[in-house]
């Protein structure tokens, strides 16, 4: 019904974390049970509860290659991810994304 932005959240246990901040489905639980949760805050039905969160990390996979086709998640997590762990990347707040540095760049930091 409007826009919507897709993300790839890269965090330990990111799909627990994550579905604890969105709160319950159902927004008239998440109003009660946790209203400082977005769906407590912002959803308006439990169709239209403004977030969503992928189940599981087999979820995960499959919403990524639908929504990112050109992310490599095999890649991300053989080469990007151990460099991430180390704080080797830059934020772009014009692109609201986060970009690995490359090797010469991570030398200097």
């Amino acid at each position: 019904s409007g826009p919507m932005w897709a993300y790839i959240l890269a965090h330990e246990n990111a799909v627990p974390l994550w579905r604890s901040v969105m709160g319950p489905t159902r927004v008239f639980r998440a109003r009660h049970s946790d209203p400082d949760s977005i769906r407590g805050a912002y959803g308006l039905t439990d169709t239209r509860n403004t977030t969503h969160g992928s189940d599981s990390p087999a979820s995960a996979s499959r919403e990524i290659a639908f929504f990112f086709p050109e992310f490599d998640e095999q890649r991300w997590y053989e080469q990007d991810e151990p460099r991430l762990r180390q704080g080797q990347v830059s934020y772009s707040p014009e692109e609201c994304v986060h970009h690995m540095l490359r090797a010469e760049e991570a030398e200097v930091t």
